[in-house]
């Protein structure tokens, strides 16, 4: 049996703040909507009471002046009596003359006296005067009764309440949609004062974010607000810090880096002069000699990779934008470098496949996918090159086993290796600086299985904007 759980909605802190002040404002009006209609409806209905119940004297007093003179001409009395329009009155003469007790409805005849509450009606017949309200036929009416023993009538007046409910309606109507109205303008204050009030976040998310992107010197301005001022000072303070220990780091890499090339070219020139007479050599001996020749080279590689990544992080290798025919430039790169045996496609034949980058930078990034390749991925199968409208495609295939999908991500970074490539003898530099030339070229670098196998790496770079020919027979130089 499948169960539907409910996901709750979730809001930002924008989202919350115009929400309360809607919500608040909302309560607010709506308890004072409350107070306002139920003392509006009880002084109006005080105030109907009042004037009915004096109305309801006043005609009871007529009508007992003029029947102590003659108590004949009741019915003709009661149907002149002065009731307000929807409202009637009802006479009861306990001696109408023929010592006998009747009651006496206004013309024309609409209510009787079995239309009166019937507590009401007793209650004055018993002699006590009092006022009730009642529905009739679905609207509202408020029935005054006056007793007067000593002219032996009950004087019975209704007065329509549907104007009071018709008041109180509009009122209510009224108080409903001010309520609302408030919330609204409460929203939108909420949503004017969030802006406000998130605005300085909004700066604080976006230095961030060019702090992130390389940006180390981005500091936040001032605020004289002293809440703000203590953000300013304790983010300007973190990025001081942040700054302070990325450039120390960068320094040291760089200065190992550069402390150790001396050593390491002397290292590489002495065993190379040995490894020359390895043939005078005892096996055992020579055997080492060739290991430590390796072993040197291996690090003589990584150096050089430390010392470009420190260059590339410093900001100090400078990049030159310029439109590039591809594919001229990694034939010529492929054929300078010893990879001039492996194929390269590009659509349309011979046609020029334009890119807007960096020669130097293209260059080291081909050779390095090409030398990863061959290292780790049993030599690089095919070169194939590929447009859009928007972006050019640089693509190295191997014939290796291919990268884990687990994996994909994690080989781009410093010093990792895929777990096929564990025991190959780069130093896990090269795929980091391939994706620091792609970005610096405003570009990327992807991992992805090959069409015919192994593993497939893509560099994005920007199409040209224009159809101006490169410089193919400009000098191109090799990033050390």
């Amino acid at each position: 049996m499948l169960e539907c759980v409910a996901t709750p909605i979730r809001f930002g802190l924008r989202g919350r703040m115009v929400a309360s002040f809607a919500l608040g404002a909302l309560v607010a009006a709506a308890a004072l909507g409350l107070v306002t209609y139920a003392s509006t409806r009880n002084y109006l209905e005080n105030q109907r009471m009042e004037v009915a119940v004096r109305q309801a004297f006043n005609n009871a007093q007529l009508v007992r002046t003029v029947l102590s003179a003659d108590r004949s001409n009741a019915a003709s009395l009661v149907t002149n009596v002065r009731s307000e329009p929807g409202g009637y009155a009802i006479l009861h003469v306990e001696d109408d003359g023929s010592n006998q007790s009747s009651f006496f409805a206004q013309e024309p005849l609409r209510f009787t006296q079995s239309n009166l509450p019937p507590d009401l009606l007793a209650a004055v017949l018993a002699g006590r005067t009092g006022s009730e309200r009642f529905d009739f036929d679905g609207e509202p009416y408020q029935a005054v009764g006056v007793a007067v023993p000593s002219a032996g009538i009950q004087y019975f007046e209704v007065f329509p309440m549907s104007q009071v409910d018709r008041t109180m309606a509009l009122v209510g109507t009224t108080l409903v949609l001010g309520a609302i109205g408030s919330a609204v303008l409460a929203g939108l204050l909420g949503l004017a004062l969030s802006r406000s009030v998130l605005r300085p976040l909004s700066r604080v998310a976006g230095a961030a974010r060019r702090i992130a992107s390389g940006g180390l010197d981005t500091r936040l301005a001032s605020e004289d607000d002293r809440e703000l001022a203590q953000l300013v000072a304790s983010f300007n303070g973190m990025a001081d810090a942040v700054q302070a220990r990325i450039e120390r780091e960068q320094r040291f890499s760089s200065d190992v880096s550069h402390e150790l090339r001396s050593p390491v070219t002397a290292l590489s020139a002495a065993v190379q002069s040995i490894s020359g007479r390895a043939a005078e050599l005892p096996p055992r001996t020579a055997q080492a000699v060739g290991i430590i020749e390796q072993q040197v080279v291996r690090l003589d590689r990584t150096v050089r990779d430390l010392l470009e990544l420190s260059r590339l992080d410093a900001g100090a290798t400078e990049t030159v934008m310029e439109p590039i025919d591809v594919r001229e430039l990694a034939a010529r790169v492929m054929a300078r470098h010893g990879f001039g045996g492996v194929p390269l496609r590009a659509p349309d034949g011979a046609a020029p496949v334009r890119a807007s980058g960096d020669r130097r930078r293209i260059e080291r990034v081909l050779v390095n996918l090409l030398e990863n390749a061959r290292d780790h991925g049993g030599g690089a199968t095919s070169v194939s090159i590929g447009r859009s409208d928007d972006h050019v495609e640089l693509a190295v295939a191997d014939g290796g086993p291919g990268i884990a999908v687990s994996e994909r991500a994690a080989i781009f970074q410093r010093f990792a290796r895929g777990t096929a490539s564990r025991s190959g003898t780069g130093s896990g530099l090269g795929l980091a600086i391939v994706q620091e030339h792609a970005r610096a070229m405003g570009g990327g670098v992807r991992v992805e299985d090959a069409p015919s196998g192994g593993a497939q790496f893509v560099v994005t770079l920007l199409a040209a904007a224009d159809d101006t020919d490169a410089d193919a027979d400009g000098p191109t130089e090799p990033q050390p």
